[in-house]
């Protein structure tokens, strides 16, 4: 039984983000293939998200060099309790399913800001003298990335960093990325949009079959 964590990294409803739709898709074949797997959704623009800033990284220091806990000020407290508890339910899941847009050539903010939650070194990656060594081997994710424009391929491919920085990090840590399910070139082609949509809810079925 394999622990699944549903990441959903958009503000839009499913009604209108064809990725989310493509997501639903790919969510419903596979809970019906491993109806024994734990679902856990995570929406990220539902949830605080602590941004990794000046105060944070203070606090970090400061616990480093042995200052207790209940001696920060509990604010700071209030912001390390739900940084760790997103960085526990990153670490606890053995899959990991992404939809996020393509926003500007790269990620959504959120999903920036929560990227810094589970890339860790420690736990996530170690230094060692010979270089990071990953940490989460022997997990499993995939990405479900949506885009106006088409950025899987051709000449536009080298514009984005969306996808590639995603599966990038993830393979850092040392989780195995499966070939990703692109949602693309909608506002390029409104007309084609069932079509698309179509198309990758397709794929997505004979994605989760294997994942």
């Amino acid at each position: 039984m394999s622990k699944v964590l549903f990441i959903k990294a958009s503000p839009l409803p499913n009604e209108v983000s064809r990725s989310s739709q493509v997501a639903a898709t790919f969510m419903e074949e596979y809970k019906a293939k491993n109806p024994s797997d734990t679902v856990e959704e995570l929406v990220l623009y539902n949830t605080e998200v602590p941004l990794l800033d000046l105060e944070l990284m203070t606090a970090g220091r400061e616990l480093q060099a042995g200052k207790a806990f209940a001696d920060l000020d509990p604010d700071v407290q209030k912001r390390l309790n739900a940084y760790n508890a997103l960085t526990d339910q990153f670490l606890a899941a053995d899959k990991f399913v992404f939809v996020f847009p393509l926003w500007n050539l790269g990620i959504p903010p959120l999903l920036k800001a929560y990227v810094d939650t589970f890339v860790i070194a420690g736990k996530s990656f170690r230094y060692t003298e010979h270089g990071p060594e990953a940490l989460l081997k022997g997990k499993k994710a995939i990405l479900i990335h949506g885009s106006g424009g088409i950025y899987s391929a051709g000449d536009a491919s080298s514009f984005t960093h969306g996808e590639p920085y995603l599966r990038t990090i993830l393979q850092f840590i040392g989780i195995e990325v499966v070939p990703s399910i692109f949602v693309e070139g909608i506002d390029h082609n409104p007309s084609k949009e069932a079509e698309i949509v179509a198309a990758a809810k397709t794929v997505a079925r004979e994605s989760a079959t294997d994942f």
